[in-house]
């Protein structure tokens, strides 16, 4: 029989990725260290794979470990959405707004935007919606969503749309990675047939991963890895899994501290709009507008 891990044992193994620490991770959660390497082992035991490799500098994710937070952070992001949407019913506010936003934008530039929202209006409830952009888009389209917020490169059809952020991907590899040694950008030749970890399809980060290597006629070998949040390709990439294109904002840390290098690309641009997005033949009005005149272009 299938065995279904416990919520709190997911939980666990995504802090020790997030975290690098099994200590820092138990604090978290406000479980001893000691219980909190029993849980691990015991997922481990009933996985049948070792995830964490446990040394005096920390605790690191092994390559079957970095798979299993990837799918462990999509069953914690869909039991967080069922959460939001329970309370959503529960609460039935009568000032509501609800937004629809890719994984990017919901982790890095939409909480500023909804917190100026909420000091002006203490009392708006906010339903949130995270997913990736082909799927913001179709919510927008069917009026499931207020407003939302993509990645996705160019204006989707069927929407009307705004420049809201821009953002650019980059190519970033761990240092010591053999792209790291070059005096010479790599090739797009040899980037786009170079199996690198992805996001999953349907992502904006994908889509314009895909978009600019078109540009100069080239197609994107297929993912060596594939997951559905910008932090699980981050943490592979730590991790020495391989190479990624990834969003700026998800690796601005890592590259000002050097835990990850940027691999330029010769002549290859990778700049992208961040938009907002909603029905065509509506205008936002009330709290969607608000949203809107909050967000800010870097």
């Amino acid at each position: 029989m299938t065995y279904h891990p416990d919520i709190d044992s997911l939980r666990l193994l995504v802090l020790v990725a997030e975290r690098g620490s099994l200590t820092a991770a138990a604090g978290e959660l406000r479980i001893s260290q000691p219980s909190a390497s029993k849980r691990l082992a015991r997922l481990e035991r009933r996985l049948g794979v070792r995830l964490v490799e446990r040394t005096r500098r920390g605790s690191s994710l092994t390559p079957a470990g970095t798979l299993v937070t990837g799918w462990a952070q999509r069953v914690l992001d869909a039991l967080n959405a069922l959460g939001d949407g329970v309370e959503a019913l529960r609460r039935e506010h009568t000032g509501n707004l609800t937004v629809a936003a890719s994984l990017t934008i919901a982790e890095h530039l939409l909480p500023a935007w909804i917190g100026d929202l909420r000091r002006a209006d203490p009392d708006l409830y906010v339903g949130m919606r995270v997913t990736n952009s082909a799927h913001v888009c179709e919510l927008a389209r069917r009026g499931e969503v207020d407003i939302g917020f993509i990645e996705s490169p160019g204006r989707p059809a069927g929407l009307r749309s705004r420049t809201v952020a821009r953002d650019r991907l980059v190519l970033v590899a761990p240092p010591g990675h053999r792209w790291t040694r070059r005096n010479r950008p790599v090739p797009p030749a040899e980037v786009a047939a170079t199996p690198l970890i992805s996001r999953e399809a349907g992502s904006g980060t994908r889509q314009a991963a895909l978009q600019a290597m078109a540009a100069h006629g080239l197609r994107l070998a297929p993912p060596l890895l594939e997951f559905g949040s910008g932090t699980a390709v981050r943490n592979a990439v730590v991790a020495g899994a391989g190479p990624a294109l990834i969003s700026e904002l998800v690796v601005a840390a890592d590259l000002a501290t050097g835990v990850l290098a940027e691999i330029p690309i010769d002549g290859v641009t990778l700049e992208r709009s961040l938009r907002a997005v909603w029905r065509t033949g509506t205008t936002p009005s009330g709290p969607a507008a608000a949203l809107l005149s909050h967000t800010r272009r870097p």
